[in-house]
């Protein structure tokens, strides 16, 4: 465990600064090896740099009335540290004189999925940090992923992230920071007690999150992110592992390739029978991380293919009877380069599904193409469509699903929440919401629920960055990677249920029974749930939450 000391933060100190640290503008190594400069992003950054040079000029950033050295304009990524991030930058504080020396702090976000854009060093022990904005979109800074290095026996630190996008957080309902270091390499979350989320005058009134540190060990580099990171390097090594282990059930293709040349993998798990000539298929179609710091999306999907690989009986059932197509990491461009919510090009892609462009939104193009191919396969259906994310701002799982006119189609789709609320103890069926809201219309469970069959369900899941409340009360209970990946394990469970109601799966083994009885009869580690959490049919329209 980390020797965290509660540090309350101090109010600013009022010390002069004329230093903005910050990094190089950002360039992409592509396949051949070369780095290359965005050319949809060469004409902002000139821009962007015009617009710093002239606030220098006119000494803006000395001279506001706000937090010394913050900019008086809104800080939407402008400036030297904001195109890309920072690298082994050295912070020594304002009023040293001479050559730097340990204590002295060394930012690094230049890595895989890192972010941080700049630091201000305010005092000896107090650090402002932005975070760098998502590539050609500065609406979006959310995410952040950086180490330190360099640090003193017992150093204390408090670090502001001062630049979020966001007003509503988790933050403000104890969410807190996951960090690591290099002997502890298991990611954990800060306390709660050490983490403070407040407006702030001394930032224009802007949200800020403070947290103080205390670094333990001298040898250490330490990491601190906004969640768990799952990067796209990380599930390249997953996915070989898989191929490796060489199942007959399993198989990875290559989908297609990202802007940046990056793999889009497509996994089909079944049994080999189901598909030979003649076969008649059922597709239950998954997805996952269309926005790249929505990282529990990851872990909810690894661990759905880890069950489903398994040679547990439910596991079997599925893979005989099933054919899972799914689609791990629908934006790697955005997930390598550390940003929030868009693309490499500033795409926010779960708006695009409507007409997505082969070469705007490529991988979005390859899904849908290859879902139109399946739909137009004879013997196939495509029953299930679940797109997986992260949310910012509420506790729990839950799922989104659309509000339709007909009315059976609309009562249909309630009984895959009422199921996974039955195998999932961090599900809410009072967050699970329909709607038809036509700002919706180009994500995922909107364009494809008009692109296939009338008897498919498309939902939305969602998994909390934070915690879930147990439903009969108690303290919410943190996620962790472990518990994100259950989610999945019991999103494969309840496709179980699903289809023995539907009765395409006739039976369940006594050995499956017998294991969801162990589950039920734990307390609030199982599925039970009261029938009165059930939800009605959902209005058209309707963007309420479902009660019992």
């Amino acid at each position: 465990m980390f020797d965290l000391v509660p540090l309350a933060p101090p109010p600013p100190t009022p010390t002069p600064r004329d230093t903005v640290a910050g990094a190089a503008y950002p360039q992409w190594k592509l396949r051949d090896g070369k780095k290359k400069m965005n050319p949809n992003c060469v004409a902002m950054i000139r821009r962007q740099r015009e617009e710093e040079e002239e606030r220098r000029g006119h000494g803006t950033m000395a001279e506001t009335t706000a937090r010394p050295g913050f900019p008086s304009g809104e800080w939407r990524g402008v400036g030297v540290g904001s195109v890309g991030n920072v690298s082994r930058l050295q912070v020594a504080p304002p009023d040293h004189v001479g050559p730097t020396k340990r204590g002295h702090l060394v930012f690094n976000a230049a890595f895989e999925s890192g972010n941080l854009g700049r630091v201000d060093c305010i005092s000896e022990a107090e650090y402002d940090l932005f975070m760098r904005p998502d590539t050609c979109n500065p609406r979006y800074r959310v995410w952040f992923n950086f180490t330190v290095g360099n640090v003193r026996a017992n150093q204390r630190a408090i670090f502001n992230l001062v630049n979020f996008s966001k007003t509503r957080s988790l933050y403000r309902d104890g969410m807190t920071p996951v960090v690591k270091s290099t002997s502890r390499p298991q990611w954990t979350r800060l306390p709660g007690k050490h983490v403070f989320y407040y407006r702030s005058p001394e930032h224009r009134g802007r949200y800020v999150v403070s947290f103080a540190f205390c670094f333990d060990r001298e040898e250490d580099e330490y990491q601190f992110a906004y969640c768990f990171p799952y990067t796209y390097s990380q599930l390249q090594r997953y996915l070989d592992a898989l191929q490796a282990r060489g199942f007959d059930y399993v198989h990875r293709e290559l989908l297609g390739l990202s802007v940046q040349q990056r793999r889009l993998d497509l996994l089909t798990i079944t049994s080999p029978g189901n598909l030979g000539p003649g076969a008649k298929r059922r597709v239950v179609l998954v997805m996952a991380r269309v926005h790249p710091g929505e990282t529990p999306s990851s872990y909810v999907c690894q661990g759905l293919i880890d069950f489903l690989v398994s040679q547990q009986p439910a596991a079997v059932m599925l893979r005989e009877r099933l054919v899972f197509k799914i689609v791990p990491m629908l934006n790697p461009d955005g997930v390598h380069l550390g940003n929030y919510r868009c693309s490499l090009m500033g795409f926010d892609l779960n708006r695009s599904w409507q007409d997505p462009s082969p070469w705007a939104h490529p991988t979005l193009h390859a899904v849908r193409r290859h879902v139109v191919t399946l739909q137009a396969q004879p013997n196939t259906s495509v029953d299930v469509c679940v797109d997986v994310h992260a949310h910012s701002t509420l506790a729990n799982s839950f799922v989104y699903g659309n509000a339709f006119d007909e009315a059976e189609r609309s009562s249909r789709q309630l009984l895959f929440p009422r199921l996974l609320c039955r195998n999932a103890s961090d599900f809410s069926l009072a967050s699970t919401t329909f709607d038809s809201d036509a700002a919706k219309a180009g994500t995922a469970r909107r364009s494809l629920s008009t692109l296939l069959s009338s008897s498919c369900l498309c939902y939305t899941l969602e998994v909390s960055f934070s915690a879930f409340v147990p439903p009969h009360g108690g303290a919410a209970v943190p996620y962790t990677c472990g518990s994100y990946m259950n989610l999945g394990k019991n999103l494969a469970r309840t496709f179980l249920d699903f289809y023995r109601l539907q009765g395409i799966i006739q039976s369940i083994p006594l050995s499956v029974a017998s294991e969801r009885h162990d589950r039920a009869t734990k307390p609030r580690s199982g599925p039970g749930r009261s029938p009165k959490r059930a939800p009605t049919a959902p209005a058209r329209s309707s963007t309420r939450d479902l009660h019992g």
